[in-house]
């Protein structure tokens, strides 16, 4: 996802009365945090908001909202969401310095699948991260990780180390080259290795 701005307005009132006042009147209330500063309250129309919403990476991706002329770069962090009609209630949006880096969740992919000889036998995909967590420069944050399946068999495992990262990004678990996914054994396979063990467990006996 492209960074994207969003233009809100300045909400003057804090409290769940005037949120709900906000709500009412057709719009969704909204907070930016962090940076060592003061939290800046506004109020946006949930129609841009929910577009960007329904975009892979809305969590992980940097964002400018423009509030009654000023800038900021933010980080979404966190969307309230009503349980009946799953319309945003509230977004906290985190405030960030220039040389600081964020720490982001980022989806996982994976290609050529049809040149996997363990897939291509029926084996199946194990997917252990579905996301990767990531410390990052701020223009730094890539869309996904993609995981290239060419030439891996049953019982071969997908590690971090089989990606590429942007420069200014790192994986946070860095004591180890962590799996991310495995080519497991087809359950007929499993069901013949199994077989073999017993007979040969009868043989000894």
């Amino acid at each position: 996802m492209a960074n994207a701005t969003l233009t809100a307005e300045i909400r003057e009132r804090a409290g769940k009365g005037a949120a709900r006042a906000v709500r009412r009147a057709g719009m969704v209330p909204g907070v930016i945090y962090g940076a060592k500063q003061d939290p800046v309250m506004f109020q946006i129309d949930p129609r841009p908001l929910v577009k960007l919403l329904h975009k892979p990476g809305f969590f992980s991706h940097v964002l400018t909202i423009d509030v009654a002329g000023t800038s900021y770069d933010v980080l979404p962090r966190d969307v309230q969401f009503d349980k009946v009609t799953d319309e945003p209630l509230h977004v906290d949006l985190l405030r960030f310095a220039k040389d600081h880096k964020l720490t982001v969740d980022v989806p996982v992919r994976f290609i050529n699948e049809e040149k996997s000889p363990g897939l291509k036998r029926g084996g199946v995909l194990n997917i252990v991260r579905h996301d990767v967590e990531l410390n990052c420069d701020p223009k730094a944050i890539p869309e996904e990780l993609v995981f290239d399946l060419t030439g891996y068999e049953v019982g071969d495992s997908v590690h971090i180390s089989a990606t590429t990262l942007p420069a200014g990004a790192e994986p946070t678990i860095t004591d180890r080259d962590f799996t991310v996914a495995t080519i497991a054994a087809p359950s007929s396979l499993k069901s013949e290795d199994n077989a073999a063990g017993d007979e040969e467990e009868a043989t000894e006996e």
